[in-house]
C-alpha cells in the first residue's frame, strides 16, 4: 500500500528571496474638483479676468490759434500786368463815383497796388513789377482825368495835366515797387549761394 507523503505548508518566505512588505491599504479616493457625484464635468463660473490696461493717454493740448495768412500768389509777368491795371482802372471808376474824381484819392489808392503787384509777381518776372506799375497809373487815371472842353482831345489833356499834378504818387508807388523787387533779388540770391555752398560741402564730404 503506497503511502503519499505529505509536505508541510510553507507559510515563511522562500530561501534566497526577499520578503515583500505588506502593502498598507489605499486612502478613500477624494471626490474630484469639477465632477458631479453623477459622473458629469461640473463647470464652475470663473470670474472674468481684468484685462490688463495701460496707463490713460494724456489729453492733448489744444492747437493754438494760428494768425490768417494773407494770400501768397505767384503772377507772372503777364499776370501782374493784368492784375495792376484791371485793379487801378476798377478804382479810377469807384473814385470817380464816390469821391468826385479826386486825383488824391487815387493816388493814395495807387501805394498799397504797388505793393501788393511787387510781392506777388514770381521770381522770375520780377523786373517786370516797376514797369507795369506806371503804365497801371496812367490807364486807371482815365475816368479820373478832367474831360477839359470834352471829347478824345480833352480827355487826353486832362490825363497829361493829370499825370504831372500826381507825379508824386508815380513816382512813390514806382519807388516802393523797385525796392520791394529789389529786396526780394538779394535775398533769391543769397539763398541760392546758401544752397550752392551746401552742395560743395557734401560733396567735399
Amino acid at each position: 500500500m503506497e503511502q503519499h507523503s505529505t509536505r508541510p505548508a510553507q507559510y515563511g518566505p522562500r530561501r534566497g528571496r526577499p520578503a515583500r512588505p505588506p502593502r498598507p491599504p489605499r486612502p478613500p479616493l477624494p471626490p474630484q474638483a469639477g465632477r458631479t457625484p453623477g459622473g458629469g464635468v461640473a463647470r464652475s463660473a470663473r470670474p472674468a479676468r481684468p484685462v490688463p490696461r495701460g496707463p490713460a493717454p494724456a489729453p492733448r493740448p489744444a492747437p493754438a490759434p494760428t494768425a490768417p495768412r494773407l494770400p501768397n500768389p505767384r503772377l507772372t509777368g503777364l499776370g501782374g500786368g493784368l492784375f495792376c491795371g484791371c485793379v487801378m482802372l476798377a478804382l479810377g471808376f469807384l473814385v470817380a463815383l464816390l469821391f468826385g474824381m479826386s486825383q488824391t484819392v487815387y493816388g493814395v489808392l495807387f501805394l498799397p497796388v504797388c505793393v501788393l503787384t511787387a510781392l506777388w509777381v514770381r521770381e522770375g518776372d520780377l523786373l517786370i513789377a516797376p514797369v507795369v506799375v506806371p503804365v497801371s497809373f496812367a490807364l486807371g487815371l482815365v475816368p479820373v482825368a478832367d474831360e477839359g472842353d470834352g471829347g478824345t482831345a480833352g480827355r487826353l489833356m486832362g490825363m497829361v495835366t493829370g499825370l504831372a499834378t500826381q507825379a508824386g504818387w508815380l513816382y512813390g508807388g514806382t519807388l516802393i515797387a523797385c525796392a520791394i523787387v529789389l529786396g526780394r533779388r538779394v535775398r533769391l540770391i543769397r539763398t541760392a549761394n546758401r544752397r550752392a555752398a551746401a552742395a560743395r560741402s557734401r560733396a567735399r564730404a
